[in-house]
């Protein structure tokens, strides 16, 4: 077995503290959610639906023709684990590669200089000094304990207020059916400087209401606004096989 370094330790730790959920909710996490689902009134929320607000994938990137995503990371162990995301198109242009995560079913854009991979069934993405930090993962509300994608954005609101109770929660319905959750003030792992600020998206299948796509942006907290505009960039450029 590949003994794992402190960077991985930290980032399973990460992983594990934020999206973790008990299959069985008790009642006071329920009671909790109630209050979580309302309108957020950040200025990259326009319309009900997320907003880039003029940025494009060049002003998280890295011009490096996309070689970030041809290369191993050093701080990943050797032999069974992560495997690398597969790349399928580079836009030199646009900043931006296309990245393919087969065992999500999955293809999404990333800023040129990021690396992406692959571990089980989720897809994990980070720019260089793995301060911005994406996860990609198949949803089974079912399995989650919850009836929905609304269900479940409401009841993970509630389980990281009991589990962060400093932390702060806010959940919006886009117009196009998904979820967005953001929670501020997490605490930051041995990895981060500061506190930290996440979005949940929520995307529910649209030929399964069982079912549906969790993708996770972690970022500094003094970055929260930059990294909604990337959110924005992101979600844009999804495809999900459904």
């Amino acid at each position: 077995m590949c003994k794992k370094t402190p960077l991985i330790n930290a980032l399973t730790k990460y992983v594990d503290v934020i999206y973790k959920r008990k299959q069985n909710e008790s009642v006071r996490w329920l009671a909790i959610a109630g209050l979580v689902l309302v309108s957020l009134s950040g200025t990259a929320i326009a319309q009900d639906r997320l907003d880039a607000g003029g940025l494009t994938f060049k002003d998280f990137a890295t011009a490096d023709h996309g070689a970030s995503f041809d290369r191993g990371d050093p701080m990943l162990p050797e032999g069974p684990g992560p495997a690398r995301a597969r790349v399928l198109s580079i836009d030199n242009n646009g900043s931006f590669a296309r990245i393919r995560f087969p065992r999500v079913k999955l293809d999404v854009s990333l800023p040129l200089g990021w690396q992406a991979f692959e571990e089980a069934e989720r897809g994990i993405a980070y720019n260089a000094d793995m301060s911005y930090r994406l996860l990609a993962w198949p949803l089974d509300f079912p399995f989650e304990g919850v009836r929905d994608a609304e269900h479940y954005a409401a009841t993970k609101g509630g389980t990281i207020l009991a589990r962060h109770p400093g932390a702060k929660v806010q959940a919006h319905k886009l117009t196009d059916g998904s979820f967005l959750i953001v929670y501020e003030n997490i605490k930051p792992t041995r990895a981060d400087r500061e506190p930290r600020t996440v979005f949940d998206l929520v995307i529910p299948n649209p030929k399964d209401a069982k079912a549906g796509i969790l993708m996770t942006l972690g970022v500094p907290g003094s970055q929260a606004e930059r990294g909604l505009r990337l959110m924005a960039l992101i979600k844009s450029s999804i495809k999900v096989d459904w």
